[in-house]
């Protein structure tokens, strides 16, 4: 089992070649891997009571999507999954639910507002697996206006890496810096980075900062400034939203 973002545990996701799933990030999330190799190493890793909840579940999301009076079936499920599969895989739970239930923007929207820390993790994780435009960035901005460091760590996954343009992204890498929140779990923060002057202005300030009230700069600043070089070696990926 390995630690993959603050202060929570997923299964060892791995892609069909037995890589780690995901793009630039160290580690993996449920954001960085398709539901199909989510439920399969899941699956490998409950016991049978466990297995037998996350396939009626699952069932149950497919079988009725919409809502069924002021909840749906499967968000009864949503709240259930930290019991029934244990904290370290309810993220993976929740996504699948969420997939399997084809949410889409309006309804991820809704579950999001409504519900626990928890349950909000998991619709972050759930986005680049249902949204495939920027109309659900109002909850990545929303997740990154928090101090909850595992929100903010969920917000900047895959879905944030493609949508959220450079203004918020910089001050969200910033963020990170301010709160403790790991730049490994950034997704494409590589590539995202390279070549970007102005976040290597506002990283160079930060650090100035820092340095003239006796404070230590953080290793991770100087990881991210490091790569904001334009000749810095990063992994394609698919283009982020235009510079604000």
């Amino acid at each position: 089992m390995t630690q993959q973002s603050v202060g929570h545990a997923t299964p060892d996701l791995r892609g069909a070649d037995g890589t780690p799933a995901g793009q630039d990030l160290q580690g993996t999330t449920p954001a960085h891997v398709p539901p199909v190799g989510l439920r399969a190493a899941l699956s490998a890793e409950l016991g049978g009571a466990a297995r037998a909840w996350l396939d009626q579940a699952l069932d149950e999301a497919a079988a009725h999507p919409g809502a069924h009076g002021p909840l749906s079936v499967w968000e009864l499920r949503l709240a259930e999954a930290g019991r029934r599969c244990g904290p370290a895989h309810a993220d993976a739970a929740r996504v699948l639910v969420l997939h399997a239930a084809h949410a889409d923007s309006g309804t991820l929207a809704r579950v999001y507002s409504q519900g626990t820390a928890d349950e909000r993790r998991a619709v972050l994780h759930a986005l680049p697996h249902l949204v495939p435009g920027p109309e659900a960035l109002p909850l990545v901005e929303d997740a990154l206006r928090t101090n909850d460091t595992r929100l903010v760590a969920a917000a900047l996954g895959p879905y944030a890496a493609r949508h959220l343009d450079a203004h918020p992204w910089r001050h969200a890498v910033l963020k990170c810096l301010f709160t403790g929140v790991p730049v490994d779990e950034i997704a494409d923060l590589a590539r995202r980075a390279r070549g970007d002057a102005e976040l290597a202005r506002m990283l160079t300030d930060h650090a100035a900062e820092r340095t003239a009230a006796g404070r230590p700069v953080p290793e991770d600043l100087h990881r991210v400034l490091a790569l904001t070089e334009p000749g810095t070696p990063h992994s394609p990926a698919a283009p982020h939203g235009k510079e604000s």
